[in-house]
């Protein structure tokens, strides 16, 4: 099995200027398509657009922009129009997004720019309360909390790391860990231990429920710190 190397970092956000097709438009609307422009986006949830003419700031929340269109006529001026398009066609991320590289895959993805350390796509994200598959054992498990730090960064209730368990040996110790309770466990009386995992070791059953599973309700479930890993 192999994992891409986990790139913290965003993707570069030098770009170079482009177009898109003009797709019958008129007007601003198709200035926005077929002039040549670079998005990019800022740290505060602007967009910088850098055009022939000069570059100016977007503000998609306030409708806002800095260029002459939309100060003196109150236009939805082609940056505007240009940074809803990209951001519609997935090109830059949405306000209060960052772009980031998932940790499993390697593809792109978009999370809060909040959100720190390594990432995961839609593919490979999951959810508290979602049923998934240990892709070692084939035991069923129920997600209690989402993704967080590194597997070679996060340490059991044994005092050793994630990653270094034999059983996570061929999944990547740059991925974040994901913990989880046996659904088994909760069908017997005493202590449930969370486990922590690798995110790609835990197999998304994307048909499956927890009261598929087992019946299980959100009491039965403990999102303390992880015991151990199986």
């Amino acid at each position: 099995m192999t994992h891409p190397a986990h790139t913290p970092a965003s993707l570069p956000a030098t770009r170079s200027k482009t177009t898109l097709p003009a797709a019958g438009t008129a007007g601003r609307s198709r200035r926005a398509r077929v002039e040549p422009m670079a998005v990019r986006p800022l740290r505060d949830g602007r967009y910088a657009v850098e055009t022939e003419g000069g570059t100016y700031v977007v503000d998609l929340d306030a409708n806002a922009c800095t260029c002459p269109d939309h100060q003196l006529r109150r236009a939805r001026c082609k940056h505007l129009r240009r940074v809803a398009l990209e951001v519609t066609a997935r090109l830059v991320p949405p306000p209060g997004k960052r772009t980031a590289v998932c940790a499993v895959c390697g593809g792109r993805t978009f999370v809060p720019t909040t959100v720190e350390g390594p990432a995961l796509c839609s593919r490979h994200a999951v959810r508290p309360g979602e049923v998934v598959a240990d892709r070692e054992t084939g035991d069923r498990l129920l997600v209690v909390a989402e993704a967080g730090a590194r597997a070679d960064r996060v340490a059991t209730d044994e005092g050793r790391l994630v990653a270094d368990y034999p059983s996570n040996a061929d999944y990547g110790a740059h991925e974040p860990v994901v913990r989880a309770v046996y659904v088994d466990s909760l069908r017997r009386d005493g202590e449930v231990r969370t486990y922590a995992f690798p995110a790609s070791r835990l197999r998304r059953l994307r048909d499956a429920t927890p009261a598929d599973a087992a019946d299980v309700g959100p009491s039965s479930t403990d999102a303390g710190p992880s015991a151990t890993t199986a």
